[in-house]
């Protein structure tokens, strides 16, 4: 049967792993489609460059548009990177009637119900699997998998360069910069690591999970961020001694049609399954009500995880274009966004903070706290070697989101209170 003729825009290590898996797995697409695959023509930045995989260098092309005006493309795969242009090629190629598949996390946080639109409107398949937590399968295992459920809460790890920077920080006792360093030269952090290490890469994904998973229009402004770059050994050494793991986690949460999104440093307790998470590997754990609780691990990035989830769509493909199905599984959001007030967010906190050593101090720091109706789980008060303070280390029970806000204004005024050092969600200790 005619082959389905694949345009690649994009020849690194994600585009590398594509070519090899269409080309080493060629009996089994056969198997699942029917018809062979090829791939048509590639778009590179340069033509000569050496490259992870040989191409016959007929097909490379360093003009997009001869890719996307191939009148022999059937699926346009865009794995390239990069987040205004991109999003005109793509838009260029779904009105040019081109099936689309993109791993192009930031593209679709930004811009994904733009092009979802575009992709209906022209009857064509747009699919971003490979988009979040690399080789797992859990987009797909979102909007299939767990179709008829009613999702309440998503959480997990979401960034292996975070994941890693933090395991070692935690396991060997070392310093945030070294780990930093080492993450880089293996290639898990960039030259500029501030998308990983600030949260954004990880929000830009959690922004995709909320918006399949509650099938609200929820944007990347909706996802409150905070990164790892300020955790000291001193916060690591805390956490492990009163129990907890830290980790840079992702919170989607839904309560009665209202949702809240983040992603910020958060201490699991050691038996929580997330917490047993590390090095450059992501799971994402799932709240179903009919279901209960799943959670999906493995490799979140790299060249062949990531190319699988892309081949994985490019199957998803061919299927409906074997069935004349294109472009009708995309399914417009059935809830308006609504977003939680601070007053509804409730979670448990951990604070370090540096008082004074005299009598009084710590009464005076939990009555703050009890004026506002927030107990204690954990308590630890210690002198500093050296000094005329004092280290008081809490764990909260839960608390709204405004009142932890506004006790830690008042710490910041309260007389025997040197320094609030370090604050931390603490997530897991009962109930979703």
């Amino acid at each position: 049967m005619k082959a389905i003729q694949v345009g690649l825009l994009g020849l690194g290590t994600v585009g590398s792993g594509v070519v090899k898996i269409i080309r080493e797995h060629q009996d089994k697409l056969m198997h699942l489609v029917g018809c062979p695959v090829e791939v048509k023509k590639v778009l590179v930045r340069e033509k000569d460059k050496q490259r992870m995989v040989d191409v016959d260098p007929s097909l490379l092309t360093t003009d997009p548009y001869e890719v996307i005006l191939d009148k022999d493309v059937d699926v346009l795969i865009e794995v390239m990177g990069g987040i205004e242009q991109t999003k005109d090629y793509l838009l260029d190629a779904l009105n040019e009637k081109k099936q689309v598949v993109t791993a192009n996390k930031d593209l679709m946080a930004l811009y994904g119900s733009e092009l979802l639109a575009a992709a209906t409107k022209n009857g064509c398949d747009l699919f971003y699997e490979a988009s979040v937590a690399g080789g797992i399968p859990i987009l797909r295992s979102l909007v299939d998998g767990l179709a008829s459920d009613r999702i309440t809460k998503m959480m997990g790890i979401v960034n292996g360069t975070t994941n890693f920077i933090l395991t070692k920080m935690s396991k060997y006792g070392s310093p945030y910069s070294d780990v930093l360093k080492e993450a880089q030269q293996l290639g898990y952090a960039e030259s500029d690591p501030t998308a990983d290490v600030e949260g954004l890469d990880a929000a830009r994904k959690m922004a995709i999970l909320a918006r399949l998973g509650f099938s609200m229009n929820v944007d990347l402004k909706d996802v409150q961020v905070r990164g790892i770059s300020a955790i000291s050994d001193d916060d690591i050494n805390y956490s492990k001694r009163l129990g907890y793991t830290m980790k840079l986690i992702g919170i989607a949460h839904r309560h009665k049609n209202k949702i809240e999104v983040s992603v910020e440093p958060t201490l699991l307790p050691d038996h929580h399954p997330l917490a047993a998470v590390n090095d450059e590997y992501n799971a994402v754990y799932v709240y179903g009500e009919a279901v209960g609780e799943t959670m999906f691990y493995g490799p979140g990035a790299g060249s062949m995880p990531t190319a699988t989830a892309v081949v994985s769509d490019l199957v998803g493909v061919m299927k409906n274009m074997r069935l004349g199905v294109n472009g009708r599984s995309a399914v417009s959001p059935q809830y308006e966004k609504q977003m939680k007030k601070a007053e509804e967010i409730f979670a448990q906190h951990f604070l370090r903070i540096h008082v004074k050593d005299q009598v009084g101090a710590l009464a005076k720091i939990t009555g703050l706290f009890s004026e506002r109706g927030v107990s204690f789980e954990k308590i630890l008060q210690l002198p500093l070697k050296n000094s005329e303070l004092a280290e008081i280390v809490i764990v909260t029970h839960h608390a709204s989101q405004k009142d932890f806000s506004e006790i830690q204004t008042q710490l910041d005024e309260l007389e025997v209170v040197s320094q609030v050092k370090s604050t931390y969600r603490v997530e897991g200790n009962g109930g979703v």
